[in-house]
């Protein structure tokens, strides 16, 4: 099992964000290996946790615009249902070094909060599923668990199916 740090034990953006909007979570650090196929995957072993209560952070290019997807590592994101979701027309995963110069974060560690740039954010709605989901915090290795509704409400995310198995 992971060990648990205390609650505002911080230092990434994501970390910070939630201290200072006074949002509960715990944050949950494991080793990560460069050698692992999925991220996602990873944390969820490494965390004894289903992976559909593990979210990942995607981020797309819908109608020439930014737009950060967060589904469950156990399935894939939808790029229809996501366009969809914001009015799109078309949706294409977004340049990897844009997406990671945009967040502020590497791919493995971009999580939906604490953005260098605010971004639109879509959430599976499989989210309300559960009472508490565990995100990327910023950095891989290390995971925060917060409510799905929370989470929502600091990223003014969207809730919508937009993952699949």
């Amino acid at each position: 099992m992971a060990k648990k740090q205390k609650k505002n034990g911080g230092g990434t953006p994501a970390t910070v964000a939630l201290t200072a909007a006074g949002t509960p979570f715990t944050l949950h650090a494991y080793e990560h290996d460069p050698a692992s196929p999925s991220y996602g995957e990873e944390a969820a072993e490494a965390l004894g946790v289903s992976p559909d209560r593990v979210f990942k952070t995607l981020v797309a290019d819908v109608d020439g615009e930014l737009t950060v997807a967060v589904v469950p590592v156990a399935g894939q994101l939808d790029l229809k249902a996501l366009a969809s979701a914001v009015g799109g027309k078309r949706a294409a995963m977004a340049d990897p070094a844009a997406a990671e110069r945009t967040t502020g974060y590497v791919r493995g560690g971009i999580s939906p909060l604490g953005q260098r740039k605010r971004l639109r954010t879509v959430l599976d709605a499989s989210a309300s599923d559960h009472a508490s989901i565990c995100i990327s915090a910023g950095r891989r290795g290390l995971e925060v668990e917060l409510s799905p509704t929370d989470l929502a409400a600091l990223t003014s995310a969207v809730l919508a199916p937009i993952g699949r198995a």
